[in-house]
């Protein structure tokens, strides 16, 4: 858990942390446009990302099954902190209330590559969009995870979607924006 962000409460084991940051780039075609996105991610996360193929074929988007159509990075400790407070910057630190699920993750779309801070138009490159994804854990996640004697997390152990609301409040400095009804 070091580097990561973390929410002090009053025993050890019911703190939150940011797990990891997955970072995606969905360009629906491989070829030199794929490439260029996986130099992009590369840049702006420090990784060097995986490629991941077509689930299904579908005609109409000439995709083919098991062809290479995206980029995708997972980020933890210090590298995800920094990123995702970059990333965040570049949505005006405001996240609707409907990108948070029911076990504490929480999702978010960044419309230009450009809008994060301290990033360049390259003409060469051109624009791309991406998705950041977040994951919130408390200690002892492990056991839901490892090879020996694996187990379940029992769902009061579970991050909960109000506890990530207060987390990203508090901690991260997020406004997050409830739906109008």
């Amino acid at each position: 858990m070091k580097g990561t962000l973390l929410m002090e409460t009053d025993h050890p084991m019911r703190r939150i942390f940011i797990s990891k940051v997955v970072v995606n780039i969905g360009v629906g075609e491989s070829g030199e446009r794929l490439a260029k996105a996986a130099k992009l991610l590369e840049e702006l996360t420090g990784q060097k990302p995986s490629l991941r193929r077509a689930k299904k074929s579908i005609k109409e988007f000439g995709v083919k099954r098991g062809e290479n159509i995206a980029a995708m990075v997972t980020l933890r400790g210090e590298k995800a902190v920094s990123f995702l407070k970059r990333a965040l910057a570049a949505v005006d630190n405001k996240i609707p209330e409907k990108s948070i699920d029911k076990h504490g993750n929480f999702a978010f779309g960044v419309k230009e590559h450009i809008l994060l801070p301290g990033v360049k138009y390259d003409p060469e490159v051109g624009i791309f969009g991406f998705d950041v994804v977040v994951a919130l854990e408390r200690p002892g996640f492990r056991v839901a995870r490892r090879r020996r004697k694996r187990s379940k997390v029992e769902s009061r152990h579970r991050v909960t979607k109000e506890e990530t609301i207060a987390f990203l409040e508090k901690i991260l400095g997020v406004q997050v924006v409830r739906a109008k009804r």
